[in-house]
Order: structure tokens, then sequence, then C-alpha cells
């Protein structure tokens, strides 16, 4: 199973370790912290990759409600509540699920199995690119090639570049090789946009790909 990174995001701490020891459970989630209100969990965002909040609606300062709000779709959201007036709301945010106080495991379980079931369809054909603080979410047909520096690698897009802090080589593996395919030492490219092969140079219709001598058999054979 593909692994969920959550947090758990509630005023109250007996709710905040109920829900941890639920998460601790369930092997494809992974807990990576814990937050009393909307604000910290701010900053640990800001540091780690989250795919979940589980996020109490009734908070000091900022509501959940008014939180989700804030971070768009890119995080899914299952709400935590004693008050369930709330849930037409929270179900108008798009939220994955509505848990009603006192939370069982068995409700639990049902909630994040539909966030699970949802992940793994997005990650058929997506990949998530860390940009600084930012993540982005991309799909695989949309990345014409990679290309590293160093400790850096570029993502040309259709539309635009993302340069994320990764080696080329872990990128290579967690990449389908059914799309992509290493030429170089530098380069990764999608298989569906090689256009052409001249000399030792792959051609991407008016982009240019150097071919490494050590990859130019598997490549001609591969592709042509």
């Amino acid at each position: 199973m593909n692994s969920i990174n959550c947090i758990v995001v509630d005023d109250e701490e007996l709710a905040r370790s109920l829900l941890i020891t639920y998460i601790d459970k369930l092997e494809f989630l992974n807990l990576v912290g814990e937050a009393e209100n909307p604000l910290e969990a701010l900053g640990i965002m800001k540091e780690k990759q989250v795919d979940l909040l589980f996020l109490d609606i009734q908070m000091p300062e900022i509501k959940g409600t008014d939180f989700a709000k804030m971070l768009g779709s890119k995080t899914k959201v299952i709400f935590t509540t004693a008050y369930s007036h709330y849930a037409l709301e929270g179900y108008e945010l798009n939220a994955v699920d509505y848990l009603l106080k006192p939370i069982t495991f068995e409700r639990f379980v049902t909630a994040v199995n539909k966030v699970q079931s949802n992940t793994t369809i997005d990650k058929l054909d997506t990949i998530t690119i860390k940009s600084g603080y930012d993540l982005h979410k991309v799909k695989y047909d949309d990345i014409l090639f990679v290309v590293s520096d160093s400790e850096y690698v570029t993502f040309h897009l259709k539309t635009k570049k993302i340069i994320s802090n990764q080696r080329l080589k872990a990128l290579e593996q967690e990449l389908p090789s059914s799309l992509f395919m290493r030429v170089h030492r530098s380069y990764i490219v999608n298989r569906n946009y090689v256009t052409g092969l001249k000399g030792r140079d792959l051609q991407l219709s008016d982009v240019i790909i150097p071919v490494s001598d050590s990859y130019y058999d598997h490549v001609k054979q591969e592709l042509f």
C-alpha cells in the first residue's frame, strides 16, 4: 500500500491522542506531526510532506473549515468534530469524510480507506514534486524530460519548469520505466515525446537531448 503522511490538528489533547492511537494501528498511515491549532499545522506542512489532515472544526482563532479553504485541494482533509451541524459545510469543502466525536475505530477505518483508495488512483499517473516548501502534483504525461545539475533536478513540463532538490538516480527508480528512460547521466526523457535520433542526439520535437555512449545501444533498441 502507498504510505499516507498525516497530521492531527485538534486543540484537545485527548482527541489528538485517540486519533494518534488509531493511526498507529494502520500501517499505511504515517504520522508526521500533531498540532493544537492550524498555525502549528502550517509549520509542520512547511517542513514535511503532508497528504492528509485529521482536522477539528471548532478551534480558537481559526476554524478548521476556514483553514481547509486556505489549503485548497492539494491536501486531503478528514474533518473531526463534536458538532453534527458542521457536516454540510465540511462536505461542501470536498472533505474526504466527516467524523463525529466520539470517533470509533471502525468509523475511522472507513474514512481512511476512502483516502487510500483515492490516493492509489491519483498515484497511478502522477508524481508529487517537492520544490522548496511547495508540493506539485504533476501528471507523467506533462513531463517532457528531466535534467540534473549536481543535487538538483529540473523537470521540464509542457508549460513550465520545476526545480527540485533530489538526485537523478533516485528519481529514475521512482518514475515508471514504461514511460521514462535514462539516456545520459544527466537526462531522463519521456518516451512518448521522442521524435527522432540524429547521431548521438535525441529529438523531442524542437528540443535536442544528448545520448551518452553507454546508453546509446539501449536507447536505439528501445525507442527505434
